[in-house]
């Protein structure tokens, strides 16, 4: 294991037992937390995007924040739904956000999940095409955002600008060069998977996937990512690909957290449908005394196949104890497991 990273998913409640009742306290608690985690040591500081639900909805402006608030730590989606997207617009966005970050940006993309809305991207003006589905629309959006994050001119010059021009076809400002490579791809199935390895995007693998086999999450997802890196070697990348598995994993040392996560002993996977055609496998919540943890997840074969491991942080419960959550980790868990 070369990084570990949070992911936050940005919920807000103005219930009182919530840290986090608002949007403000989100967005800002957020940026406090990456500050956080990297003085930890942390590698990587990464947010879930939802639309129409008290979530993080905008990514950029928080990527932004946290790189100019940050030095080292890495920033990043797991994942924008592409289905909502501008592709174009993106490349703008997230060209502005990696300069500010000064290249640390590591964007997760996907087609998207199950949302609070029925068929929200609509409401943002998208429709898919004659015979497609809205899936085939997100990944279309992906590959033209990829193609534009190359930086090549492909639009026609005014001969009459306002401002001096470079010479032949105008690309989008401003652009990060390198971004291209930091781009990864949410993939729920084998098949996407792949996708996304033929076109030289990283892996981002969730705490879900589509149940292909009836096997154990972590086995299935395990066989994705070899999958995945067979594709990527066939398609002959010049690079080595990153893949990251995200968990949800608390190290029960104090009473807070036997007292927030103790319930969670025991914990297995569930079965569940994410759209009425789609079975889908949920992987388990691992919480134990650190020595406990440690012994399970060195059978999780998925982490011992990915590079980078996202955990999942329970941010209505405030910026002190996610941080604290997080050093547990770091601290006792993570070395025996061979980070660092």
């Amino acid at each position: 294991m070369k990084k570990i990273g949070f992911l936050s998913f940005g919920h807000w409640t103005p219930s009182p037992q919530s840290q986090t009742r608002s949007a403000s306290d989100t967005l800002l608690q957020s940026i406090e937390l990456a500050v956080a985690a990297e003085q930890l040591g942390a590698d990587g500081a990464y947010f879930r995007v939802h639309h129409f639900a008290r979530q993080l909805a905008s990514p950029f402006p928080l990527l932004a924040a946290v790189g100019a608030k940050t030095s080292r730590i890495e920033i990043g989606t797991a994942v924008i739904d592409m289905r909502y997207e501008n592709p174009l617009y993106m490349v703008e966005d997230a060209g502005s956000a990696d300069l500010i970050a000064g290249g640390r940006l590591q964007l997760g993309i996907s087609r998207g999940s199950p949302e609070q809305v029925i068929d929200g991207w609509r409401y943002f003006g998208y429709r898919p095409a004659e015979g497609q589905s809205d899936a085939d629309m997100g990944r279309r959006h992906a590959e033209v955002f990829l193609d534009l994050l190359r930086g090549e001119g492909f639009a026609e010059p005014n001969p009459q600008p306002m401002f001096p021009n470079p010479p032949g076809l105008l690309r989008l400002e401003p652009h990060a060069q390198g971004l291209r490579e930091r781009i990864w791809w949410g993939a729920g199935s084998n098949a996407t998977a792949v996708w996304a390895a033929k076109l030289g995007m990283n892996l981002q693998s969730s705490t879900l996937k589509n149940d292909e086999t009836g096997e154990a999450f972590h086995v299935q997802q395990a066989a994705q990512i070899r999958a995945y890196r067979a594709a990527w070697k066939e398609a002959g990348h010049a690079r080595e690909p990153r893949v990251s598995v995200s968990r949800s994993i608390f190290a029960l040392i104090d009473d807070r957290d036997r007292g927030y996560f103790g319930g969670e002993r025991g914990s297995e996977d569930q079965i569940g449908f994410i759209d009425p055609r789609t079975r889908a496998i949920f992987g388990r919540s691992y919480a134990a005394e650190p020595d406990v943890l440690i012994e399970q997840l060195r059978q999780d074969e998925a982490i011992a196949e990915a590079d980078t491991l996202l955990l999942t942080i329970p941010n209505q419960l405030g910026v002190d104890y996610c941080a604290h959550a997080i050093e547990a980790i770091l601290t006792h868990v993570a070395p025996a497991l061979g980070w660092r």
